[in-house]
């Protein structure tokens, strides 16, 4: 986790966001210590929006909206 950051003010389509140009500035960037630091964020942004999945399927599946009866009909 990356002590500076505050990824809970931010939307999940910030967070996508913010991890595409931090994979392009990754592989741009040829300083080690920088490119460490990127990793530390972009860890953090991952790890964030691996949360909010969980959290967000757990409602889907507690509501029962994570049922496979609605995609497949059968008559």
């Amino acid at each position: 986790m990356h002590p500076n950051l505050d990824v809970k003010s931010l939307t999940t389509s910030e967070i996508e966001q913010k991890v595409k140009k931090l994979e392009i500035m990754y592989f741009v960037t040829a300083n080690e210590d920088v490119r460490r630091q990127m990793i530390l964020i972009l860890d953090t942004y991952k790890i964030e929006l691996q949360e909010r999945r969980l959290e967000d399927a757990k409602k889907r599946a507690k509501n029962g909206k994570d049922d496979l009866d609605e995609l497949i009909k059968i008559s």
